[in-house]
């Protein structure tokens, strides 16, 4: 069994599903309204325990009626919360998602994701020894990243950083990131807008752009890949990057080349975005391996 660390986001997303979206000054009409654990992080934690790695979160949590309930769900998912601490006089992370037009909007609001510092995984350092690769995401504060970068290249730990939500990575933590792997809205943030394959030329076997349902692209050193992904009835795509970043993740910590990662990380990005919520869909070992239906 490999071992993740996850260090990024808990948080509790907020779903309502209608039609369409309202336009600005516009009140309409939903179906449902749910609420269910999230976090960029935490997703990518519980993703990666159900394909069956052993799995370290790194996070923080208010102390309002949802820091509980959300350190527990990790739990429930098997995901280890020893470095898990509430925060006092501060809310949980939330965020407000519509799902509408067969796709979702997503307003974050970090919360106590914010005191996800470098001093905090400083002293939560523990967490990464034996560790395979560590996730990253953009949900917590830019510092931490770089402290993160910075931490894995001493330890010779390979980091694979999620640039979601999208801002601006230095070259000094790009240089220290084994994979970087943005949607296509986010690498031409990331890029000033240069040609996606350059990009991908200028960053070979590490830059790895995802496209939704058309799969995922990258630059091998000789030439540009790429790899499908797999056909289903799509219900919430909510987490559905999530799960593939974690998935490439165990699939890598497992010894599998980059081409075949990716496949396996759009299999299991596939199934989950059939059932609703971000962790709601996300499958099984057995599931993404066909062993289970």
């Amino acid at each position: 069994m490999v071992q993740i660390t996850v260090v990024g986001s808990i948080s509790m997303d907020l779903v309502v599903t209608a039609d369409r979206r309202p336009q600005a000054g516009e009140t309409i009409l939903g179906h449902s309204f749910k609420t269910v654990p999230g976090g960029k992080g935490a997703n990518q934690a519980v993703a990666a325990a159900r394909l069956g790695a052993k799995v370290n979160m790194v996070g923080c949590v208010g102390d309002d009626v949802y820091g509980p309930a959300l350190i527990e769900n990790l739990r429930q998912n098997h995901v280890s919360t020893q470095y898990v601490e509430p925060v006092t006089h501060c809310s949980s992370g939330t965020a407000h998602i519509t799902l509408a037009e067969g796709d979702n909007s997503i307003i974050f609001i970090k919360g106590a994701n914010d005191f996800v510092t470098p001093d905090y995984v400083e002293k939560a350092k523990e967490a990464f020894e034996g560790s395979s690769i560590v996730l990253i995401q953009q949900e917590i504060p830019y510092e931490t990243v770089e402290y993160v970068a910075k931490l894995c290249e001493k330890k010779q730990i390979p980091l694979l950083l999620n640039p979601a939500p999208a801002r601006k990575i230095s070259p000094a933590i790009l240089e220290k990131t084994a994979y970087l792997t943005p949607n296509e809205h986010e690498c031409n943030f990331l890029f000033n807008g240069i040609d996606r394959s350059e990009a991908l030329k200028r960053h070979p076997n590490q830059l790895i752009i995802t496209e939704g349902k058309n799969g995922a692209r990258f630059y091998d050193g000789r030439e540009e890949i790429v790899v499908p992904s797999f056909p289903v009835e799509t219900v919430d795509t909510t987490g559905a990057g999530d799960t593939f970043n974690a998935a490439f993740a165990v699939a890598v910590a497992e010894g599998k080349e980059i081409k075949e990662a990716l496949l396996f990380a759009n299999r299991a990005a596939s199934l989950s975005v059939t059932k609703f919520g971000a962790q709601g869909g996300m499958p099984t070992r057995e599931e993404v391996d066909g062993r289970k239906r």
